[in-house]
């Protein structure tokens, strides 16, 4: 009995050798490993041990590539946000930039029309900008100038349109540094003028969004579309001779037989009036 059991363990010690061998090996390669320096070729054959027998150290070694791969992702995704971002604010700076070159052309062809008029106009008076507009009053502006500048209650108003100065309004309201200008299509408006063919005279009225009004040109009058039509001298308010604008239709009057109600385009748009001459006498235009 004492010796069979003599052979079997003769016969498991080989096994037994090697299932130690592995282990025994391992802590010699983390022994050396652990002592060995960490410069020069020692160093790099170190660095292949530990990548090739410690699975940690391969696991780590793909997790860092992994996030560096992520890190290079993101910041190249927030470099691409950036730079979306700088070019939206690029093309809205461009666009901004356009609007105000044109509002700047818009700005010389106004002024060099107002210059046309300092030297050829005949009267007296101030020049104004429309300050701003009422919204339930569009054919009135207020203007940016007011008493304290010389500026009084019904005084002409004039501007200039397509290089031509005409009439615009006349002057409603005033405090020290504004004034209230009716326009001529408002339909409180009203003016006494003539038609430059025969020189009838008639009332003009202001209508709103519909065409301007001269009523009670004698009936058998000629009048022709385009015909221009002026202030009168017997206006209480308007110097003589300022253009209003042209005539752009005839129509029998409904309530008088006897008399033409002439349809009249204003020479200035209300839309268009920026700037404007406030006429502080009429000594010229008589």
């Amino acid at each position: 009995m004492l010796s069979i059991k003599t052979k079997s363990s003769k016969k498991r010690a080989p096994g037994t050798r090697r299932r130690f061998l592995l282990p025994a090996t391992f802590l010699l390669l983390s022994f050396l490993l652990m002592i060995l320096p960490l410069e020069g070729f020692v160093s790099s054959v170190k660095a292949v041990l530990a990548y090739v027998f410690i699975p940690q150290v391969r696991l780590a070694h793909g997790t860092t590539k992994y996030a560096e791969n992520v890190y290079e992702t993101v910041r190249e995704l927030l470099d691409a946000h950036r730079e979306n971002r700088e070019l939206k604010q690029e093309i809205e700076m461009t666009k901004l930039l356009a609007s105000q070159a044109e509002a700047i052309l818009d700005e010389n062809g106004r002024l060099s029309e107002i210059l046309n008029l300092k030297a050829a106009r005949r009267w007296k008076g101030v020049w104004a900008k429309v300050a701003y507009r009422e919204p339930t009053q569009w054919n009135t502006v207020i203007i940016d100038k007011g008493l304290k500048d010389g500026i009084r209650e019904r005084s002409a108003v004039i501007s200039m349109e397509e290089g031509k100065e005409a009439l615009a309004g006349v002057v409603v309201e005033t405090t020290e540094n504004t004034s209230k200008v009716l326009l001529v299509r408002d339909e409180d408006f009203s003016a006494a003028v003539y038609l430059e063919r025969g020189q009838e005279e008639g009332l003009l009225t202001g209508n709103g969004p519909r065409p301007v009004r001269i009523k009670y040109i004698p009936l058998l009058t000629q009048v022709e579309k385009g015909d221009k039509v002026f202030t009168a001298a017997t206006s209480s308010i308007f110097p003589a001779g300022i253009l209003v604008g042209e005539v752009s239709g005839v129509r029998e009057d409904e309530s008088f037989q006897t008399a033409l109600t002439v349809n009249v385009e204003p020479q200035v748009r209300s839309a268009a009036v920026k700037e404007v001459f406030v006429i502080s006498d009429d000594g010229g235009g008589r």
